[in-house]
């Protein structure tokens, strides 16, 4: 199925999908592009970003990203992520899902698995442990890994970084190893920690190959989903 060939419409129930990646990878532009993609085919799109996405999420947020705020540890931070989660599956995630809806989110529990535990040292078990509860174990259809080099990412993070952006080059290595280690035990079954399926889009090419490459691999969801 080709990107100008109609997809179906309606879906029995509804898609999830993910976009998450290192710091750098342009997974939000790319978010509101996939979301305003789907919906010229007629779909019902629901966006939202992690952490965020509701009334409380949005008042957690500032507390996780914002330099100049109060010192946050590293299993705190985890658990602050994982409460915001939990509000925006219950508020939004579910509710969208239960009605056919597709929803298109900037991160979801992955992240955490590769920024606290990967990257921060925390043990993953934990942390999955602590997202399953979160998120009632609900996964997503698809994780689109935009995967960028340490150096691309440098240049393209801002100076306005927020506080985990402003990590040292060492962690933002770690964070990136820990994605990629979760898209290669993925298709052998020895992801644990993350059952559900992962595709990595190279995040350095020019945005329309990006673009392109996530509109294929979404189509190929829609396609098997279409059939079930």
């Amino acid at each position: 199925m080709s990107a100008t060939e109609p997809l179906p419409t309606s879906l029995r129930k509804g898609l999830f999908l993910v976009l998450d990646g290192p710091d750098g990878g342009g997974k939000t532009t790319q978010a509101v592009l996939l979301a305003a993609w789907l919906r010229t085919r007629g779909f019902e799109v629901v966006t939202c970003r992690d952490p965020g996405g509701t009334p409380l999420g949005e008042r957690i947020r500032p507390l996780l990203l914002d330099r100049d705020g109060a010192p946050v540890g590293l299993r705190a931070e985890m658990l602050l992520y994982m409460a915001s989660r939990a509000q925006l599956v219950e508020e939004v995630i579910r509710p969208a899902l239960e009605a056919g809806k597709i929803i298109v989110s900037d991160r979801f529990v992955l992240a955490n698995v590769v920024y606290q535990a990967n990257a921060g040292g925390l043990a993953i078990e934990d942390v999955w442990s602590v997202g399953r509860a979160a998120t009632g174990g609900l996964l997503p259809d698809l994780t689109l890994i935009l995967d960028v080099p340490p150096e691309v990412a440098r240049e393209r993070v801002n100076r306005s970084r927020d506080r985990i952006e402003d990590r040292p080059d060492e962690y933002r290595a770690k964070v990136r190893a820990g994605f990629l280690r979760a898209a290669r035990d993925w298709p052998s079954g020895e992801c644990p920690y993350y059952p559900a399926p992962i595709a990595v889009i190279d995040a350095s090419a020019d945005p329309a190959t990006i673009t392109a490459r996530i509109q294929s691999e979404v189509e190929r969801v829609l396609a098997l989903r279409s059939g079930a």
